[in-house]
């Protein structure tokens, strides 16, 4: 990660100098939801420029509106329209990423939403390589550590809107994961970060559809071919061990055995759900496994 802040923050300084203060180009909130309405179109190259930086302050804002409807649709918009140039890209990846590893996140914002942003940046290497292979590998890095060190569970509030940690740490991997320039050891990395959340420590329970995207992540991993049937099995085999409890028969009796079966059921069944839907080879070991945990529950 080091290369790149190199690279960038000489260029963009003056941009990320605003810190928490949500202001992109000075816009206030109604030229923002107009500006939101046009589309996020902003003709001048360095406007826009200077727009997509500034809207990284925005990304753990408490307000949905502007947190997921400004922030993140508009950055989401500019990247997906190719807007923006390769140096403008590698400047928010740095800001991001070093935003996303400073200090405390005590509303639970930043996290979710930064990593959601990495995806796609992600998303735009995946298709048009901009990265360099030691960028790519501090992205990697960055987003293996986000996942297995997810602590807050929270999903949806009808006032505060979506944090969603994992869902959002699942699509990075995603992207990251149909990126053909990623190779079996990087996989085998980003398989391990998901199992570690696949049913987390604690007594808490997916309801926010968290199961179904990790699956996804996995699916398309399989997808791929990369990962021998062994492989595949031996990583279904730790997914269906019972810790912290011995045994199976013992989750019953608290809210934390009651959570590791309900998580770790849904994740099997929507991973079996999604290789059963398909004729693909390349999925029958993950019907397999998926088939093999459910066999061990209760």
């Amino acid at each position: 990660m080091g290369r790149i802040a190199i690279i960038c923050f000489g260029l963009w300084l003056p941009f990320e100098s605003h810190g928490s203060v949500c202001a992109p180009i000075g816009l206030d909130m109604g030229e923002l939801l107009d500006l939101k309405a046009q589309g996020f179109d902003i003709a001048d190259r360095e406007r826009r420029e200077r727009f997509a930086i500034d809207l990284v302050d925005c990304l753990d804002h408490p307000d949905p509106v502007i947190r997921d409807g400004i922030a993140y649709e508009g950055l989401r918009t500019l990247l997906r329209r190719k807007a923006l140039e390769p140096p403008v890209m590698l400047a928010l990846l740095s800001i991001i990423m070093n935003r996303l590893q400073a200090g405390e996140d005590p509303l639970g914002f930043r996290g979710p939403f930064m990593v959601l942003a990495l995806a796609e940046v992600a998303r735009v290497d995946r298709n048009d390589p901009f990265l360099t292979n030691v960028q790519r590998q501090d992205l990697i890095a960055v987003a293996v550590t986000y996942m297995t060190s997810i602590d807050d569970y929270r999903g949806f509030d009808e006032q505060d809107g979506w944090r969603h940690a994992v869902a959002h740490a699942a699509d990075l991997l995603l992207q990251l994961i149909l990126n053909p320039s990623i190779t079996e050891p990087e996989l085998i990395r980003m398989q391990k970060a998901i199992a570690s959340q696949v049913a987390p420590p604690g007594a808490h329970f997916y309801i926010y559809g968290e199961s179904e995207r990790l699956a996804r992540a996995i699916l398309y991993m399989a997808l791929r071919g990369n990962l021998t049937e062994n492989q595949w099995r031996e990583w279904f085999r730790i997914v269906a061990r019972p810790e912290p409890f011995e045994n199976w028969s013992l989750v019953f009796t608290t809210q934390v055995g009651l959570a590791k079966l309900h998580n770790t059921r849904a994740f099997a069944e929507a991973i079996l759900t999604g290789a059963m839907a398909s004729d693909e080879a390349s999925l029958k070991p993950l019907a397999d496994g998926a088939i093999a945990v459910l066999q061990v529950l209760p």
